[in-house]
């Protein structure tokens, strides 16, 4: 891939932010990495995927400094911030969910593990829920025993509520992982060049997973740095649309599949999860019509599943 030419005046840190009328969130999201700055230069970049909720209006008002990028149309997670990462100018560039508040020295965290050695291409943080308690950020790669495990429900009957990703510790040492969560990633601008962006073929999930594992074969390593913290609320910008989040998931684990575990597993997990999935969409779905929707909750429809499964 091309060699991205740093000039002396570049920030050591570029923060990249995709934005899909989230304002209220995005706003803080901001204030949070001012009032945590770092102890390098940085700059802060805004993809905003065609909101309407006054997000592009209120940054162009306010916040004036950030450099906004108005992507004119949805164009999810990986394409949004392929536009940015390759526009910024950064020696580092940390991708952070608009739903994710940075706490005191976790930007100094991030760049300090990413500097342990210059094989380090991509560090990911320790996340929090909003009451302070653990969320998983780090994790191994999928694979179809996990599956199995996580879509019956087993894995975390057996393995604690956190399966498949590695339980709280006491720990604080960074170390080397499988791949981290998306939500606050930080990558080094050598190990993007060399590697590429992110996959634009996965509109929403899996995208880092499927990131971390093409890093790691080109001989790049990814580690987790607990002391790194962020709070992160998760799904804000999908909160309503539960459904079609459940599908975009399901679709971006095949399509992992399919790349990295070959055509044979690809299959077996869309039965797998097609399988599964009847039970399910049949006990909430006649709970939500015999309680007036007061029951169950809403869940992928088959129409939706199927066209989900036929897509990949």
């Amino acid at each position: 891939m091309h060699k991205t030419e740093r000039r002396q005046s570049d920030p050591q840190l570029s923060v990249v932010i995709v934005n899909w009328n989230t304002r209220d969130l995005l706003v803080r999201c901001i204030d949070a990495i001012g009032e945590h700055a770092p102890s390098v230069d940085y700059d802060i970049w805004v993809v905003d995927n065609a909101s309407t909720d006054g997000s592009v209006e209120h940054l162009r008002r306010e916040r004036p400094w950030v450099q906004l990028i108005e992507a004119g149309s949805n164009l999810g997670f990986a394409r949004a911030n392929n536009w940015a990462m390759a526009a910024c100018r950064g020696r580092y560039i940390l991708l952070l969910n608009s739903d994710a508040f940075l706490l005191p020295g976790t930007l100094d965290a991030l760049l300090a593990t990413a500097s342990v050695t210059d094989k380090v291409g991509v560090v990911g943080a320790q996340l929090l829920n909003p009451d302070g308690s653990f969320q998983a950020g780090a994790s191994p790669f999928p694979t179809l025993w996990s599956e199995l495990l996580v879509l019956t429900t087993l894995g975390r009957r057996l393995y604690g509520q956190h399966f498949p990703s590695a339980a709280p510790d006491a720990r604080r040492d960074p170390r080397p992982v499988e791949y981290v969560e998306g939500a606050c990633l930080l990558v080094c601008r050598e190990a993007f060049d060399d590697v590429g962006g992110l996959d634009e073929g996965y509109f929403m999930y899996a995208e880092e997973v499927d990131w971390c594992f093409r890093m790691q074969r080109a001989g790049w390593e990814v580690w987790y740095a607990p002391a790194a913290q962020v709070v992160h609320l998760g799904g804000a910008s999908s909160a309503n649309r539960r459904p079609q989040r459940e599908a975009d998931l399901y679709r971006s684990r095949v399509r992992f599949f399919r790349q990295h575990r070959g055509n044979a597993q690809a299959l077996a997990l869309k039965f797998m999860i097609v399988v599964l999935s009847l039970p399910k969409i049949a006990w909430h779905k006649t709970l939500r019509a015999v309680s007036g929707g007061r029951r169950g909750r809403p869940v992928v429809g088959l129409r939706m599943l199927w066209d989900a499964m036929r897509s990949v």
